[in-house]
């Protein structure tokens, strides 16, 4: 099967895309879009498993919990996120489209 990144971008994103691009054997790999989007205030996420987490267009901001400032992504910058830590995504790029590639195993 073959796929692209860059298609299906909606013109409006009132929240967050979120895109199942494969399953399999306890590995899930996502495509995120953010236009602009951030966690809920006073929201963490707290995952039951580890993430690695790829930027591949926009620029975004992230505040991992017990680590001091922001992380910031530009494209190409990767993070791997460990099962049970805490983090929040405190800012995307408002002007374009900000596209992960995350995987979850």
């Amino acid at each position: 099967m073959k796929g692209t990144l860059f298609t299906s971008l909606p013109r409006e994103l009132p929240e967050e895309l979120f895109d199942t691009l494969a399953v399999a054997r306890g590995v899930k790999i996502e495509r995120i879009v953010s236009r602009g989007h951030a966690s809920p205030k006073d929201f963490w996420y707290d995952q039951d498993t580890d993430e690695f987490v790829l930027l591949v267009q926009g620029r975004a901001g992230l505040c991992i919990e017990g680590e001091p400032g922001t992380v910031v992504l530009e494209p190409g910058d990767y993070l791997v996120i460990k099962a049970g830590v805490r983090h929040r995504v405190e800012w995307t790029d408002q002007e374009a489209e900000t596209i992960w590639l995350a995987v979850h195993y």
